[in-house]
């Protein structure tokens, strides 16, 4: 038996008459191609995950969808990640139009968000990823939820989440390629001392996924750049918040923040 074979088809609802989606299935029955999820994906587009055997049936199917006037064949390809997220939660993930590596998400797609980065760190190997956003907007609880998600453990070298945390060493069995290491760039670079920088240039030579938050403030005072990032996502409450970082400086670096600190 042959190993079945994935692909993504989307299409715009032309004419929204009864039975379309039907005779579509049907189609796909007739053609022996299953039907994996489907569902709405932004307005009066639907995305569906099939799976298929051989080439010859997806060419027939195209061909066959492109003589339909009540559909428009919006995409039609082997499925990307955003396709499979989309059909998922029914909306795309949006990136910047001017750097394509940078995700926007907003407080009301913390789900899609959540399944986006465990997507990416199910991957192995070297990946480097930098979240934007203002205090309190869920930042450090969306990177902990996505590795329980991709079933990996999480290692703060340094945060505010609880209490503010520095870590200087790891224990052996945390230098894995498994793990997930998070940072937070202004407490790396305001607060840590020279032992917690040699620990993060050793943590950024290991072919793991790492997570800078505020990665902006992190190459500014670092030998890192913008470039050296794989991925940028930024979380907003809504779409028109402007994330800036004087608030940044002058709450969570004052000298009576009541944070104390933890060297491990």
């Amino acid at each position: 038996m042959k190993e079945k074979k994935d692909w993504y088809l989307e299409y715009e609802i032309q004419y929204n008459r009864p039975g379309l989606l039907g005779d579509i299935s049907s189609l796909l029955g007739m053609l022996s191609i299953n039907i994996v999820t489907i569902n709405g994906v932004e307005d009066s587009r639907r995305g569906l995950l099939l799976l298929y055997e051989k080439d010859e049936q997806i060419a027939r199917l195209k061909s066959i969808l492109e003589t339909m006037d009540t559909i428009k064949l919006t995409k039609f390809r082997r499925p990307k990640l955003r396709d499979k997220l989309a059909v998922r939660h029914g909306r795309y993930i949006h990136s910047d139009v001017d750097d394509k590596k940078t995700f926007r998400f907003v407080r009301d797609e913390l789900g899609l968000l959540v399944d986006f980065m465990a997507e990416l760190f199910m991957k192995n190997g070297h990946r480097l990823i930098g979240i934007r956003g203002m205090p309190r907007v869920g930042k450090t609880e969306s990177v902990v939820a996505a590795s329980v998600c991709a079933n990996k453990k999480w290692l703060f070298v340094s945060s505010t989440l609880l209490k503010q945390t520095i870590r200087n060493q790891l224990i052996e069995d945390e230098y894995s390629s498994e793990n997930i290491f998070i940072i937070d760039g202004i407490v790396s670079t305001r607060r840590a001392s020279e032992k917690h920088w040699q620990l993060v240039r050793e943590i950024m030579r290991l072919p793991a996924t790492k997570v800078v938050e505020h990665p902006d403030i992190f190459v500014r005072h670092t030998e890192y750049s913008l470039d050296d990032f794989d991925y940028f996502i930024e979380l907003r409450n809504d779409n028109d918040e402007e994330i800036t970082y004087e608030d940044v400086d002058r709450t969570t670096f004052s000298q009576d923040d009541g944070f104390s600190m933890f060297d491990f």
